[in-house]
């Protein structure tokens, strides 16, 4: 059994006790869940940085990032650096991040802000929703067509963008369909944990024009971004490289500086 599988199996563990404890009821009646959302897609559209930032405390294979910072003072630096979007890693067990991450961030913040987390079930959609979120994360790895058809769909009722990543080709293929706004390719072979920024050059041809392009994992500099920008990427998902530092708002701050000064 690798991770992601480890993952998944925890998961459905912990959405099932969240459902015998917070009904759907009390999540559609959170003040958040009526708030207007904010297309990320739109926003990467219009962006000449493309950055989505990312709130990441640790992971499986980097143990401790940061555990330091405010997500608070991290979104509001984020925000002013000028990223598109901001991550916001919900996951407790792996990730060290929680629903209440979202809804300081969205406390502090206009900007769009992703919920990145393992989601295999609808009731993750409606906590999302009354938790702050503008778009959801799918990840092609876990789920079968007709979950991401479903998932997706009902996003879309909840007026959710939908980021959906894939890790290869034959995921690319079982994916892809309207309900989905920007296409995120993961650079990193889950089963290896190895980078490699050649995966989303070669699958950047196989994504219709619809979609957004998003790159994520891997990506630690300005030249690996105008490395990508040529194949359609409007998108630049970046963890760690920002997280990592003391001060996260102000290293995005200075990239997003130096993508903007590049000719």
């Amino acid at each position: 059994m690798n991770i992601l599988d480890k993952i998944v199996l925890d998961k459905r563990k912990e959405v099932d006790l969240k459902k015998s404890i917070i009904p759907v009821s009390q999540l559609e009646a959170s003040v958040l869940f009526q708030r207007p959302t904010v297309s990320l897609a739109n926003a990467l559209r219009n962006s000449n940085s493309g950055i989505i930032s990312e709130h990441k405390r640790r992971s499986p294979s980097k143990s401790v990032i940061n555990q330091n910072n405010s997500v608070a003072d991290v979104a509001v630096g984020y925000e002013k650096a000028g990223a598109c979007g901001m991550s916001v890693l919900t996951d407790g067990k792996y990730f060290g991040g929680s629903l209440d991450d979202l809804l300081l961030a969205r406390a502090s913040v206009q900007m769009p802000l992703l919920r990145k987390e393992f989601i295999i079930d609808e009731y993750q959609l409606l906590e999302a929703k009354a938790h702050g979120a503008d778009v959801i994360l799918l990840i092609a790895a876990i789920l079968t067509r007709a979950e991401i058809k479903t998932l997706s769909e009902l996003a879309k009722q909840l007026h959710l963008d939908v980021l959906l990543e894939v890790h290869d080709e034959e995921e690319l293929h079982k994916s892809i369909m309207p309900s989905l706004d920007m296409l995120g390719v993961n650079n990193r072979n889950l089963k290896t944990f190895e980078v490699s920024l050649d995966t989303s050059k070669t699958l950047s041809k196989l994504i219709p024009d619809d979609f957004v392009k998003v790159s994520e994992s891997g990506i630690s500099s300005t030249e690996a971004i105008q490395e990508l920008k040529p194949y359609g990427y409007k998108g630049f998902l970046i963890g760690e490289n920002f997280m990592k530092t003391d001060n996260p708002g102000l290293s995005a701050l200075q990239f997003i500086k130096s993508i903007n000064q590049e000719p």
